[in-house]
Parts: C-alpha cells; structure tokens; sequence
C-alpha cells in the first residue's frame, strides 16, 4: 500500500539565517527548536531523509517549510520564497517518486504570495501551501490577506495550516510562569501551538471565507488541533454566526485532519465523525515525531479502518484532494 505523508518539514540555511537577522529567536521560541540533530534532519532533502522514509514505510514526503516559515520577514521574503520553491522544486525533481512539495509564500506581501502560489502550482507542480498561524499581528481571516485565499480556492489548492507560537502577550498571560524551558515548550508544542491554530481554523470559518470561497479546502494536522474535540461546544455559535450554513457543515465541507505522527486510533475515530473518513490524511510530521521501527505504517495496518478506509488514509483521500489541480507547464 502506497503511504504519502503530507505534512513532512524541511528548513534552509538562509532562511535561518533570515530568522536570525531580525532576532525571531527573542520573539517566537520555536526558533529555538531548529537546531543540533533536528536541524540536520529538517536541511537534507537527499539520501538521509529518503533512508528515514524507508525505515518509517513512508513512500513519499510532502514538503512544506518548517514553522514559523516566512511570516515575519515583510518584502525582503518575495525573493527568498522563489528561491526556496525553486530549491524545493529541484529536489522533487531529482526524486519525482519520492517528494512533492506545498509553497513556501511570502505572505507579508499577500498580492505577491498569491502570484507566487500560482507560479508554484501552474510552473512548478507543487500540490498547495502551508500557513502558519498569524502574519505579524495580523490573524489570517485579516482582510489583507484574502488573495492568498482568492488564489488558493481560484487553483483548487489546498491549504495546511500550521501551528506557530501565540504572540507574547498570549504567552506572557497564559504560558509563563515557569523556567524559560517549560514556558516555552507549554506555549508551543505542548499546548500553545495547538490551540493557536485551532483558533485561526475557527477565525476563517466565522469571517466568513468558507461562505466567500466554497471550494477552498484547509489541512489541520494533529487530528484537527484541538477543535475537532469540541465540535459539540463549537456549534452553538451557530446562533449567532450569521453564516451561510452551520460549523458543523464547514467542517465536513472544508476541512481536512491529519495525524502529524500522533498513532492513536481513537483521535483519528474522532476526527472521522466530525469530518468524515473521506477527509483523513495522512503524516508523520517529520522530522519532529521521526521513530524508527516502521511505526508510521505499522499504524496504518491496526488504526481500525477496513481496508478501503486504510487505502483513503494511506493516499487515496490526499490524491483525491489534489486531483482537479492545474498541470504543470
């Protein structure tokens, strides 16, 4: 059985280079996380990471740009982003069997990240972009930022949204109080991550650009990030929402939930009530949650779906999703 992870990491010495000369690092903790043996694993694009997705059973990658990608880097991330997509794309070439690749935008600049999506997806054959979290202070349903939206829906490319770190007045209020380590890792991958992309998932769906742009179809790792397990709650701002359909339909409409390498057959059960089994995907979120001993493929086999269900999970839902892209020219 074919096995695609789609939310699969990589990062550039000159992006974390870019990260460093506007001192991210004292602003976004995650910064931190990117270096020492994790660093090597996220800057191969070769013969490693392809030796990782033999031990996993991990047939092919999906590549995206490491979080928080190029969020805060304003006009000078134009250029970079061409040149990442451009070293992305030269990768996927060399292996064509092995990678394929999400767009690395600059989204400060909306106007030009929706002209660089497009390049990516007509020129370049990637298969979407990745998003992480807000740009600046600026959450994603920001009116700003609706071309890369508009030109997301108008290519049928979907869009994961990845956790970045809650702004420090966030943190400062909810996540501090500790030693720098916990505060850090609470406010990111333990909680804070998670929750912050659950809220911008939400903020998109009652700004109203699932209503806007009805084919526009967005990624949730981590088995929805938190707002699949309170759809029961989450519904009730029905009453007030002034939407065109309930939350529950955006979530079966627009929505689709991967495991992010979290194997737990109950939370993937979860996420098929509330979106259906015809949007599970698949993802080991490497090189982050990287286990050797083949458990990425063992999961597959005992996650409880039958065999069509494990088929839709492993690579059927994710080409299904990405089959009405334009072709590469």
């Amino acid at each position: 059985m074919k096995l695609i992870g789609i939310e699969e990491h990589f990062l550039t010495a000159e992006i974390k280079d870019a990260w460093s000369a506007i001192g991210l690092e004292a602003t976004d903790p995650s910064v931190a996380f990117h270096g020492g043996p994790l660093e090597k694993r996220l800057t191969d694009l070769a013969e490693e990471r392809l030796a990782h997705m033999d031990e996993a059973g991990l047939d092919v990658q999906v590549l995206s740009l490491t979080t928080p990608s190029l969020h805060d880097l304003g006009p000078d991330s134009v250029d970079l982003a061409r040149r990442v997509n451009d070293a992305v794309a030269e990768a996927v070439a060399r292996h064509p069997d092995r990678f394929q690749a999400l767009a690395t935008l600059p989204v400060a600049m909306p106007d030009e990240a929706a002209l660089e999506l497009e390049r990516c997806v007509r020129t370049l054959g990637f298969k979407g972009t990745m998003l992480c979290g807000r740009v600046g202070h600026r959450n994603l349903d920001h009116a700003d930022l609706l071309p890369i939206f508009q030109g997301a829906a108008a290519l049928k490319a979907p869009i994961l949204l990845h956790p970045r770190a809650p702004e420090q007045t966030v943190r400062d209020a909810y996540y501090s109080g500790f030693n720098p380590q916990v505060n850090a890792a609470f406010s990111c991958f333990g909680l804070g991550w998670h929750y912050d992309a659950g809220i911008q998932f939400l903020r998109l769906v009652l700004a109203g650009h699932f209503d806007r742009f009805p084919d526009l179809q967005v990624i949730l790792g981590h088995w929805g990030e938190l707002v699949l397990f309170y759809a029961e709650r989450i519904a009730n701002i029905d009453r007030v929402s002034g939407l065109n359909h309930s939350i529950a339909t955006y979530f079966r409409r627009n929505l689709y939930v991967t495991a992010s390498g979290m194997f737990l057959p109950h939370y993937l059960e979860q996420a098929a009530r509330i979106v259906g089994r015809e949007r599970l995907l698949f993802s080991t979120d490497y090189p982050y949650q990287y286990r050797p001993g083949r458990d990425a493929r063992r999961f597959v086999e005992i996650c409880g779906l039958d065999e069509p269900g494990r088929q839709a999970l492993a690579y059927g839902n994710w080409e299904q999703l990405i089959k009405n892209l334009p072709h590469a020219s």
